[in-house]
């Protein structure tokens, strides 16, 4: 399930005042767009800063809506609005409608640098300067790829907001929200994952329980990533990084990623756990092709790039430059694939030397891991998450003021 109208989530970031946007800028939206940019021009203005529009999470742009940006921008063309990572379809769009009041940047840091330099500090360290990687680099790019995750999520979160008020009767969206974080934090679930489990599950059949019957949890999978482990197989963290890092183990490679798949989002991979990747490729990681995670998923079966340089696909997109640029020059990505046959998420492993690396048994150690990877999943959604979501029925009510406890 996913909203086509688009979520936008606003920082600021130096001289710059940046508002992600996520989903589908189609005709029905351009009333809602323009006024939101309008309101954003705005508030940027009154801050003395610039607008950025970050479109890393934008999949489609109509002609509408890019007559609405010449509407609401066209008269900026000496401070041109900045947008920023824009897919290559929606940057194509944008690019043919010669929008006067629109600049186009692959990165947000390459857009930064078009900007006035802040006033230096008075200090002793000496004036900060903009694009000085020992300031500025790293952390722009851990902020950005916080925004863009942010922007995925809010519309999520906003419709199971949406259908916990209808469903129980609440007084609103804050009232809400205050329930999902309860639940999430009950049971050190991501609000995330709390806010999918409640779009994606069958409504409540009881008034009691959610899931009337489930008295008893599933055992914990005996699966090697958990054995003579002390941590909590709960702990989806935990799991994870164990399991980020035994992959890194068995494969030799310099780096690796585990994504894992929202449901309620077309199945989209997200970031779960990462080692030894650097802000850059976050700044270009989006969830389509040809990132080699994606090929993985979808292909359900493992997928090595052995010289991304000589892959024109993924030498063309900005994950593939930005792996590159890191000194990567070989992925390999394997599907977490359950015994249903379907794939709840990806092992990506990094190396910097081009070429196939993994040895017929390491793939077969790699394989196990993933189908351990998968089978824990099943569980966790079984149990804690479903905990999660008994929990957040059986306390639907707010909780009272300490002045009304009596």
């Amino acid at each position: 399930m996913t909203t086509r109208s688009p979520q936008s989530v606003l920082s600021t970031i130096g001289q710059a005042t940046v508002v992600c946007l996520v989903g589908e800028l189609d005709g029905e939206i351009c009333t809602q767009l323009g006024q939101e940019l309008k309101q954003h021009l705005e508030q940027a203005a009154g801050r003395g800063q610039r607008l950025v529009l970050d479109m890393a999470g934008v999949r489609s742009v109509s002609a509408a809506a890019c007559r609405t940006l010449q509407l609401t921008t066209g008269h900026l063309a000496h401070e041109p609005v900045l947008v920023v990572a824009a897919p290559p379809v929606v940057h194509g769009v944008l690019e043919a409608a010669h929008l006067t009041g629109i600049r186009l940047y692959e990165t947000l840091a390459e857009a930064l640098t078009f900007l006035p330099r802040p006033p230096a500090p008075q200090s002793s360290l000496g004036a900060w300067q903009l694009g000085d990687p020992s300031v500025e680099g790293e952390g722009l790019r851990e902020e950005v790829f916080g925004l863009r995750a942010k922007a995925r999520t809010s519309g999520l979160i906003g419709i199971a907001q949406g259908m916990l008020v209808e469903r129980y009767d609440l007084t609103g969206p804050t009232t809400a929200f205050d329930l999902l974080r309860r639940a999430s934090q009950q049971f050190n679930v991501p609000l995330r994952v709390v806010a999918s489990a409640v779009v994606t599950a069958p409504p409540p059949t009881s008034e009691s329980q959610w899931f009337p019957g489930r008295a008893t949890h599933a055992p914990r999978p005996d699966v090697a990533i958990l054995h003579g482990d002390s941590g909590d197989a709960a702990d989806r963290g935990h799991v994870l990084s164990a399991a980020l890092h035994r992959a890194l183990a068995l494969s030799d490679a310099n780096a690796a990623e585990v994504h894992l798949t929202d449901p309620a989002q077309d199945d989209a991979l997200f970031l779960e756990q990462h080692c030894g990747l650097g802000g850059a490729y976050w700044d270009a990681l989006v969830t389509d092709p040809p990132v080699a995670c994606v090929r993985a998923q979808r292909q359900c079966e493992a997928v090595t790039v052995p010289d991304i340089a000589a892959d024109p696909d993924l030498a063309a997109h900005p994950a593939g430059r930005a792996l590159l640029a890191l000194g990567s020059h070989a992925v390999h990505s394997m599907p977490m694939i359950t015994t249903g046959g379907y794939c709840t998420g990806t092992v990506t492993l990094h190396r910097v030397e081009p070429g196939f690396w993994l040895t017929s048994r390491q793939q077969q150690e790699l394989g196990a891991l993933t189908a351990d990877i998968a089978a824990w999943r099943s569980w966790y959604r079984r149990t804690v998450v479903l905990d999660a979501l008994e929990y957040l029925h059986q306390h639907r009510q707010p909780e009272p003021r300490r002045g009304d406890q009596a």
